[in-house]
């Protein structure tokens, strides 16, 4: 009997100790962040790793990324996050109007946190800022609001401009061009849409701002558009034509001014979303977030180059200015 007994603790220790051992290694297993890049510069990836670093994550140990890149080419977006599913992800992290579409289609059980996108309710992503709902929280960048803004913005550097174009990619959500053609009639100013659906289409879209005599240019963000933002600087520059950006990375290759969020203060600010999902939060609970802070970058060269003067009073409200 006394055998029996010894036997079974025996036995009953070798279970329970190769089962804390397999308990133990899941625990140290890193978690899995899926991160879903419409474009390819590697912002979102850099400085999402940065915000997890801070907060304590070890690359290898603690944290493993599995990074889709789709090169501005948003018809891969669907395919890569389905690959993403198919990993088993613990959650996807993505950017933009049709990196989070791509990710809430292939998905409704993995987390999604998007980095940035336009308006958040408007393009169906979550029930309501405050309880988003659903797998999906993130960020909601206001790009509605802010394309109205760079329209007056270009109408006080250029107070004699009355024709403005304005630049978007046609997958984008109608928002943005509702809120720029009413600012446009506030400021007295005609507004022509122009809508990409392939690159190939850019030296077309300019000759049309050189056809109609547009004065200036304002450029809606998009995975297209910041996949080929050189060359819409360079169309621009090449037609004599000024024009807003979205984000500061325009100015840095030579464009003329851009107004606003810091992109890669957003993308790390993501990072604080999949720490606290990882931790068992839910996104659903997460309350969106919103920048409250907008830059506008001005380069001086470029307005020279256009012969432009920048006034003083937009000029002082620069938070970066270039030579």
């Amino acid at each position: 009997m006394r055998a029996r007994t010894v036997a079974v603790i025996v036995v009953l220790s070798l279970v329970f100790g190769i089962a804390g051992r397999f308990s133990l290694a899941h625990a140290q297993s890193p978690a899995r962040v899926g991160v879903l890049a419409p474009t390819a510069d590697g912002a979102l990836l850099g400085s999402l790793r940065d915000g997890l670093r801070d907060l304590g994550y070890v690359e290898g140990r603690t944290i493993a990324f599995e990074y889709r890149s789709a090169n501005g080419k948003t018809d891969q977006l669907p395919g890569l996050a389905a690959e993403l599913v198919r990993l088993r992800v613990n959650v996807i992290v993505t950017t933009s109007p049709p990196g989070v579409r791509a990710a809430k289609q292939a998905t409704s059980t993995i987390p999604i946190v998007f980095a940035a996108v336009d308006d958040a309710v408007e393009e169906g992503f979550v029930a309501s800022l405050a309880r988003p709902g659903a797998n999906l929280t993130g960020a909601s960048w206001l790009n509605t609001e802010l394309s109205a803004k760079r329209l007056e913005l270009l109408k006080e550097t250029l107070p004699g401009v009355s024709r403005v174009a304005f630049l978007r990619e046609a997958v984008g959500g109608a928002g943005a061009v509702r809120a720029s053609m009413s600012a446009a009639r506030l400021l007295g100013l005609q507004l022509q849409v122009l809508e990409l659906r392939d690159p190939s289409e850019l030296d077309s879209a300019f000759a049309v701002m050189a056809r109609e005599h547009v004065g200036a240019l304002a450029v809606h963000h998009g995975p297209m558009i910041v996949t080929h933002l050189r060359r819409i600087v360079d169309l621009a520059q090449r037609n004599r034509i000024p024009a807003i950006f979205p984000d500061g990375r325009f100015v840095e290759v030579g464009g003329l001014m851009s107004y606003g969020p810091s992109l890669p203060s957003m993308y790390r600010r993501a990072a604080v979303y999949v720490d606290k999902i990882l931790k068992g939060a839910r996104p659903g609970d997460l309350p969106v977030e919103q920048p409250t802070r907008f830059e506008l970058h001005i380069n001086l060269k470029g307005a020279k180059a256009l012969g432009l003067t920048i006034p003083p009073a937009v000029l002082a409200r620069a938070d970066q200015v270039s030579n």
